[in-house]
């Protein structure tokens, strides 16, 4: 696909991406001289009919919804040569968060509430065209180099009115679910917000609430089981953030945010400072008092469909018997296809009793290990027949370096022989002050680091307008963050300014103009002038073009249209005792006429304008007449 061309315009540079059905390429947009990414449905995909109204339907879904949280949506078609589907997108620099959350961690309280007030806001503007995502995860949230988020892959979002269905299946990712959209129910913004609250989660605590084997197992989680609290996992996280991450996280859509903008607000009051309305004293309750819910069988089995008069008996009922019109009388394909049901709906139970019900068969209480050192924790949790899982390092001023800061699964918690134990270990108070390394260049940072017996690692290059090339132009975690001795820092190399191609915009309306230009990644000023060849409105000049480093200036003059004609002026001649002929005569030798106030008889004594006035040729002079009194 590397050099071609969609469209005629859009030319694809490098691949940066795959997800379950399409390919994301990075692509220069020729005609307008941007960059952007166009995601292209896979081969095997585009002849299926239902892929490709899905397809579509994502670049409908997302392409009105405007918000500087929502990646913008340019164009969709279809590419004959290569016989696929794509759409052209925004092309967003930086990082999905689960990419983020992998290599570093859990990520800054603050930060991650502002996330996710971000995502609320993206998620508020899609429910108010009545558009639900479900898919909210992670990877659908972009981080920019800025800081800021913005909300991708509208795949599988639809209105509630559409009737676009997937047969058999969970959208969504299993780890992000919500409880409604695991067991097939229909939904409603509430499902979006339950997997925020998922992302939040792992955000701030470096793991999923839910795990397992597979789908499936993840997903009867979701339904039956509390997460456990994100500062039972790490006692540092704040109370308020766990508050508004638990209620997003209620099993009941009623007891989640009502809105995602009331999400976002109760986010942005944690943020600020501020108390945080109705979630300080609820969300823990919830946790603990709202019953867990139990699926419907059709939730975790596929039904076969039946004809389309077909009808069968119900568990406990009695069917209606009618046939279609066209069916033999015999009732053996019905049979069979109760049958079929019936068995279906036994397996069902089964699966839901094999992992929703606890038999205490082999169940083992889960040791508390806080508190102690990592050997001692080891020791005890292979005594009671479990296994070490993953171990995490984390600052703690309270939980002495070696030692258990928290436990995954929970203590007393009843699992299975051989269930991995996920622990949190101290790596003692972080009592460094971490140097701000911008400006420096990479072999400097890299012994200030040493020297602070801390570990340089380099990350990804980034294009900084305002350091210069090769020199550090960002870190994480910042400076001034108080870190502890082995403490790993990414330090980001500047690239310069990112250079860009300025369209060539002459004769483009006003707002064409503009749209071009800023797409390329340039700001625009204006002024004006007259042009006799340019309509008014149009571009008739500009003091860039070519290559220039993105983010500078580019001055446009618009056209007034054509200058209007000079205007000619005469002075007003002096009319007084003229009769009307001969005032008349001599106003239309200087492009002038006359006007008559009263009677044209006799001779002139009053005249507007009066004589002397100067004033535009074509111009009316009032005069009054007056006829003399007979001599006696």
């Amino acid at each position: 696909m590397i050099d071609s061309v969609f469209a005629g315009r859009y030319r694809l540079t490098e691949k940066i991406g795959i997800g379950g059905m399409a390919e994301v390429y990075k692509a220069t947009d020729e005609t307008l001289g941007r960059t952007v990414a166009v995601k292209v449905m896979l081969p095997q995909y585009a002849a299926d009919e239902t892929f490709a109204v899905r397809f579509k339907q994502e670049a409908q879904a997302a392409a009105n919804l405007q918000s500087p949280y929502i990646v913008n949506i340019y164009d969709w078609g279809f590419e004959d040569a290569s016989k696929t589907y794509y759409i052209v997108m925004e092309y967003v620099r930086g990082t999905d968060l689960k990419t983020a959350i992998t290599q570093r961690g859990a990520i800054n309280q603050r930060k991650v509430a502002e996330i996710g007030s971000q995502v609320a806001a993206a998620l508020g503007v899609a429910h108010s065209y009545d558009i639900i995502h479900r898919d909210i995860k992670p990877q659908n949230i972009m981080v920019q180099p800025d800081g800021n988020a913005k909300v991708m892959d509208f795949g599988i979002a639809r209105a509630n009115s559409a009737n676009l269905t997937q047969t058999g299946s969970v959208l969504g990712t299993a780890y992000y679910v919500s409880p409604e959209q695991a067991q097939g129910k229909d939904l409603t913004p509430a499902t979006d917000i339950y997997s925020l609250g998922v992302v939040l989660y792992e955000a701030v605590t470096g793991r999923v609430p839910f795990d397992g084997p597979d789908a499936v197992f993840i997903a009867v989680k979701q339904v039956n089981e509390q997460p456990v609290p994100p500062r039972s996992v790490d006692n540092t996280i704040d109370a308020g953030l766990e508050a508004i991450i638990l209620k997003a996280m209620q099993k009941q859509p009623a007891n989640r945010f009502a809105t995602a903008d009331e999400m976002r607000l109760a986010l942005n009051q944690y943020i600020q400072g501020k108390p945080i309305s109705g979630v300080d004293s609820e969300a823990r309750t919830q946790l603990i008092t709202t019953p867990a819910v139990v699926p419907a069988i059709a939730g975790t089995a596929v039904m076969p469909e039946l004809a389309t008069n077909a009808t069968y008996t119900k568990a406990g009922g009695t069917g209606n018997g009618r046939r279609p019109d066209n069916e033999p009388s015999s009732k053996k394909p019905l049979v069979i296809t109760l049958v079929v049901v019936l068995v279906l709906l036994l397996a069902g139970v089964g699966l839901y009793f094999a992992f929703c019900t606890n038999t205490n068969a082999g169940e083992i209480a889960v040791p508390k290990v806080v508190g102690l050192t990592q050997a001692d924790a080891k020791t005890l949790i292979e005594e009671a027949k479990l296994t070490m899982g993953e171990v995490s390092e984390q600052n703690s001023e309270t939980v002495t370096a070696g030692s258990v800061i928290s436990q995954n699964p929970a203590a007393q918690t009843k699992v299975a022989e051989g269930t991995k134990i996920d622990l949190v270990i101290s790596s003692g108070s972080g009592n460094i002050d971490l140097p701000d390394l911008r400006g420096m260049s990479p072999d400097v940072a890299e012994k200030t680091l040493t020297d602070l017996k801390l570990v340089y690692v380099a990350g990804d290059s980034k294009a900084d307008p305002d350091v210069a090339s090769g020199l550090v132009c960002a870190q994480s975690p910042a400076a001034g963050s108080k870190v502890a001795e082995g403490t790993r820092i990414t330090v980001n190399i500047s690239t310069g300014p990112e250079t860009g191609q300025i369209p060539n915009v002459y004769g483009m309306s006003k707002s064409a103009a503009e749209a071009a230009i800023t797409g390329a990644g340039f700001k625009v000023s204006y002024t004006d002038d007259a042009h006799s060849d340019v309509t008014a409105g149009y571009v008739m000049n500009q003091d860039k073009v070519g290559t220039a480093n993105k983010g500078e200036t580019v001055t446009l003059t618009i056209s007034l249209g054509p200058e209007p004609a000079p205007v000619e002026t005469v002075i007003v001649p002096d009319l007084t005792g003229q009769s009307w002929a001969d005032a008349s005569a001599t106003l239309t030798n200087w492009g002038l006429y006359i006007k008559a106030a009263g009677s044209t008889s006799g001779t002139v004594t009053s005249q507007d304008p009066v004589a002397g006035t100067s004033v535009e040729r074509g111009t009316a002079v009032t005069v009054t007449l007056t006829v003399a009194p007979p001599t006696p």
